[in-house]
């Protein structure tokens, strides 16, 4: 399967992760109406948000400008593999 390369594909699945996130967070707190579980569910939201930019765009372009990543097991074999050359002095 390929890059999706359509604009309106693009913004489609983009339309459809908002759509399940806020459907998802919205039947979370009507199951469970606790300001505590709201407020933990948007620090929870916003960490895994800051990761996420951390793990592609700060990477690609101040850590290592010249690896391009290709999803999240991308990511974790460079990250695995990073630290194994550390851990090895390189």
């Amino acid at each position: 399967m390929g890059d999706i390369n359509n604009p309106r594909l693009l913004w489609l699945k983009f339309g459809l992760f908002v759509f399940v996130g806020i459907m998802s967070t919205a039947l979370a707190l009507f199951s469970f109406p606790y300001p505590k579980l709201a407020c933990l569910m948007a620090v929870a939201i916003w960490a895994f948000c800051r990761a996420y930019y951390f793990a592609f765009y700060a990477i690609e372009h101040y850590a290592d400008p010249g690896f391009r990543f290709a999803g999240l097991g991308s990511f974790i074999r460079y990250a695995l593999r990073h630290r194994n050359d550390t851990d090895k002095g390189i």
